[in-house]
């Protein structure tokens, strides 16, 4: 099945999308399904990711910092070397984000 065509990102299915070294920062991304999506090394500084589903998408040595993540699913993550929206290193909060998000 195709995926529907975005304009933008903001609610769009981004399922298992390859966005490596993206350079995201600032973008909408709420409500997008970026469920297993690749985020490694990706500038997500200052971006909404409010209500997006991030299920099993990976996250190493992306940058959250003050991005907006209230109603995330952040569930099955892979966390390594993230920069947490809140500035700390997930390496050194448990191997996690979470509770700083």
């Amino acid at each position: 099945m195709a995926r529907k065509s975005c304009d933008a990102l903001a609610g769009c299915n981004l399922k298992g999308t390859d966005f490596s070294q993206a350079n995201l920062a600032g973008a909408n991304l709420s409500n997008a399904n970026l469920n297993r999506a690749n985020l490694t090394g990706a500038d997500l500084r200052g971006a909404d990711l409010t209500n997006a589903n991030l299920l099993g998408a990976n996250l190493t040595n992306a940058d959250l910092t003050g991005a907006t993540t209230s109603g995330a699913n952040f569930n099955k993550v892979t966390w390594s070397n993230t920069t947490c929206p809140d500035g700390t290193n997930s390496d050194a909060d448990g191997g996690t984000c979470q509770g700083h998000l």
